[in-house]
């Protein structure tokens, strides 16, 4: 008889001093032992008699439970404990420290194989992959194991993404609630990971989705057979945290745990390899070079044997082609390079154009975001592109004049969007349009002189930025803050300003 094998449900509470509706004192207490029963292993006994054994009893797991969390041991509850049991969480019962599945399930071998079965819309399938391979890296990179991944065939640990039912008795409950799940090594669906598509999945730790690199470290470590860890800020901790993943390391309590399982990694470290299926010769691409081009895919462009150089942040003549929002970070952008300034961290982040979206070609000549439509348009030349997060938008790229451009106009100087008035700005030359993003068209009245409606503005607009009631018009290296409302010049800054130079 095949041993039933029960998913790790991943967690995605992002802490956060949210407030909760007052819940009837009545509600408070099956909450409460609906969720006792659940991860702490309460038993209430159903005769009247025992009225007070129950309590007691509850009592006594209450105290586990604050203990697991750090929360002060009082054995009531308390708001403080009702909140944690009101947070979307994994379904499986807490564990102490770092842990393990009952019997200890790992994988009796150190070549343990991937396949990543689908992908989500949410973000660009290089970047999936790169986030799965990564993930797995950090598991690699403290033990003996190595990761291969399979493109056809039944791999050890098949990765997928889906919603709502999806065959194995363990539905997802939509936004918000559990991210993914995990099942302990083993035959059949053990090993396996799945995601809930209807999160935001993203590469990047944003305030509007979920880093899916944090989310299959933490699932992956499941599949390698890892329970829950009560240390804060442990990968195996139950609750889902944003953090800086750049130079991620795993935290020791995870490596105490992952070694506990298989043992602390072989010297020399063992090398990638490469197989091939009986049936088409696939390369599997070890987790240890997330970057490998998959043998399905031809490559789209070729790279210059020299790269043009990256302007340095605090160059005093740093200039940008353009600039926008994207989901709460602030995008700039110079030729094939972008630079982001996130509200999570403070340092300034470096990538190329080509790490976000491969197919659109380097130098925009403008960007804007419309953040309630949860897009960016991009413009290049007599072109524009709508991007949704990471993915462009089928039908694109589409010509300007299907905005209400006149023939005359060859290209867009800067664009911004007001947030207050739903309304988008092209600037192109000495003159700027209206755009209404309601009824999609151009406002009556428009064209009207830049000069004439901003103060201090007598230049061509390179970019234009919208951020704490402020417009911010930049030309060459200088910046010109005007207030949105007066459309008043309040000061003039470097364009780098934002780099903290």
């Amino acid at each position: 008889m095949k041993t039933k094998i029960l998913p790790f449900l991943g967690l995605l509470y992002v802490a956060c001093s949210c407030a909760f509706p007052v819940v009837p004192e009545k509600e408070d207490m099956q909450l409460a032992k609906k969720y006792l029963q659940n991860f702490y292993d309460f038993k209430e006994e159903k005769n009247s008699l025992f009225k007070t054994k129950n309590l007691n009893h509850m009592a006594d797991k209450i105290r586990e439970m604050q203990s697991f969390f750090g929360l002060e041991v009082t054995g009531e509850l308390n708001p403080e404990t009702l909140d944690i049991m009101k947070q979307p969480r994994c379904g499986i019962p807490d564990v102490r420290s770092y842990s393990t599945f009952l019997q200890s399930p790992r994988w009796k071998k150190e070549d343990v194989t991937y396949r990543i079965l689908n992908y989500t819309p949410d973000m660009l399938q290089s970047d999936v992959e790169e986030a799965i391979a990564k993930a797995l890296q950090l598991w690699s990179s403290v033990t003996p194991l190595r990761f291969t991944r399979l493109f056809t065939g039944q791999a050890d640990i098949m990765i997928s993404f889906a919603a709502g039912f999806h065959g194995d008795f363990y539905s997802f409950d939509g936004p918000g609630g559990t991210l993914a799940h995990a099942y302990p090594p083993g035959n059949g669906i053990g090993g396996d990971a799945h995601f809930d598509e209807d999160e935001n999945w993203t590469k990047f730790t944003t305030h509007n989705g979920y880093n899916l690199f944090l989310v299959a470290a933490h699932e992956l470590g499941h599949s390698l057979g890892l329970g829950h860890s009560d240390v804060f800020g442990a990968l195996m901790y139950p609750i889902y945290m944003a953090r800086d993943t750049r130079d991620y390391r795993l935290p020791q309590d995870d490596i105490d745990g992952i070694q506990a399982l298989y043992g602390p990694p072989r010297e020399p470290p063992a090398l990638p390899t490469k197989t091939f299926s009986p049936q088409k010769p696939t390369e599997m691409t070890s987790a240890e070079a997330p970057t490998e081009v998959s043998p399905r895919e031809e490559p789209t462009e070729m790279t210059p044997s020299k790269t043009p150089t990256r302007p340095d942040d605090c160059d005093p003549h740093l200039t940008f082609d353009a600039i926008t929002t994207l989901r709460g970070e602030i995008l700039f952008f110079k030729g094939s390079y972008v630079w982001r300034k996130s509200p999570y961290f403070s340092d300034i982040e470096h990538d190329t154009i080509s790490s976000f979206w491969p197919p659109l070609a380097a130098g925009f000549d403008a960007a804007y975001e419309v953040d309630k439509k949860d897009r960016v348009v991009f413009f290049k030349d007599d072109r524009y592109w709508a991007v949704s997060g990471y993915r462009i938008e089928p039908g694109f790229p589409k010509p300007i004049q299907n905005l209400g451009f006149p023939t005359s106009v060859g290209k867009i100087d800067a664009a911004v969007h007001d947030q207050n008035t739903k309304k988008t700005y092209f600037f192109v030359g000495s003159k700027y349009w209206s755009f209404n993003e309601n009824t999609e068209s151009m406002e009556r009245g428009y064209p009207r002189k830049i000069a004439a409606d901003f103060q201090g503005i007598g230049y061509t607009v390179d970019a234009v930025l919208q951020k704490n009631g402020h417009f911010y018009f930049f030309h060459g290296s200088n910046q010109y803050e005007v207030d949105i409302k007066s459309k008043k010049l309040i000061r003039i800054m470097k364009s780098n300003s934002w780099f903290n130079c």
